[in-house]
């Protein structure tokens, strides 16, 4: 059986944080909720909080342990940009894009963990 969370509208670029969504992608959920929480940056915060809704969703809505987890599908996808300026040289003004992504992630307890 598969379960998911998605996380919308995260400020944060949608590439800081797929590097550690494909580091956890195949692992058991325990293992992945680790790499996340050892991770110093900001993606392993928010990663990590949508891995803890996924978990979450799978033991009171399926009543499936979070043992028998693995994350099948870890995807960042982006989300809306939002474009602001801000003041330059001379009166003149300079663009600034502040990005946002959509975090989803899929539990199932029927595939295969990565080893360690």
């Amino acid at each position: 059986m598969e379960v998911q969370a998605i996380t919308k509208f995260v400020h944060i670029s949608a590439s800081k944080a797929r590097d550690l969504a494909r580091a956890i992608q195949g692992r058991k959920a325990p293992d992945a909720l680790t790499i996340t929480q050892n991770s110093p940056r900001k993606a392993g915060f928010l990663v990590g909080k949508t891995l803890k809704a996924a978990i979450a969703n799978a033991e009171n809505n399926a009543k499936i342990s979070a043992e028998n987890l693995v994350v099948k599908m870890a995807v960042v996808d982006q989300g809306p940009i939002h474009k602001r300026f801000r003041a330059g040289a001379r009166g003149s003004a300079k663009p600034l894009q502040k990005k946002t992504s959509h975090i989803k992630i899929v539990l199932s307890n029927h595939v295969k963990a990565k080893k360690a």
